[in-house]
């Protein structure tokens, strides 16, 4: 199947940096909006079965542009949403936002034991994670949407895409509606196709501004 996961649009939390992963969260700025709006005509090439979003507000209104040209009804799914920031919630501070990211980094290594402050650490994410992508994996669509966040999205494409170094997502920055495209399955394990709108190789150069290659079959 094609998994294909979009980053939200534009919230002000972005706008302001910052740290804002609880329920429900804000909704989206005007350019957010735009963003969203977008979507559709980005994904016009492909055939889409299903549309998901996370619980937060922000997914829901970026999925809506999608929905309406697809007439699809997205389903929430409780795994989704993005990493939890725990004690660093709500913060601002350059030092809070690399310890949000820092466990990506962690977790690229392999040490999933790390974790944020107050939160949860890298097998929790991934457990939560994959049993969503399972769930929509089992209904049989050849092709899925997922609207997620940019931490959750870069994390598990990283730790899940057996064609990359787990450290590309890290390097590689997701912008808002942002779309990784993955081609697999939760058995068969998952192959990056696409990052950002870039075709991705499996020999990439994790520290290139900008991932390069040929589209992989």
């Amino acid at each position: 199947m094609r998994l294909i996961l979009v980053r939200h649009g534009q919230t002000p939390a972005n706008v302001g940096g910052v740290i804002e992963t609880q329920f429900p969260g804000p909704g989206l700025t005007d350019l957010g909006l735009e963003q969203a709006a977008a979507v559709p005509e980005a994904l016009a090439t492909e055939s889409i079965d299903s549309i998901s979003v996370s619980r937060l507000v922000r997914t829901h209104l970026t999925a809506v542009p999608l929905a309406g040209a697809r007439g699809l009804a997205p389903v929430e799914r409780e795994g989704l949403h993005e990493i939890e920031a725990g004690d660093l919630e709500g913060r601002t501070d350059r030092v809070s936002m690399h310890g949000y990211l820092g466990p990506l980094v962690k977790w690229a290594d392999g040490d999933l034991d790390a974790g944020i402050p107050g939160a949860y650490d890298g097998h929790h994410f991934y457990a939560r994670f994959d049993a969503s992508v399972a769930e929509i994996a089992a209904e049989g669509p050849s092709t899925a949407v997922i609207f997620s966040h940019g931490a959750a999205i870069r994390a598990w494409v990283g730790g899940r895409a057996g064609n990359i170094d787990p450290h590309f997502t890290v390097e590689n920055h997701l912008d808002n509606t942002g779309i990784a495209i993955m081609d697999g399955s939760p058995d068969d394990g998952w192959r990056l196709v696409s990052w950002a709108g870039e075709p991705v190789d499996g020999l990439v150069d994790v520290l290139a501004d900008d991932p390069t290659g040929d589209p992989i079959e």
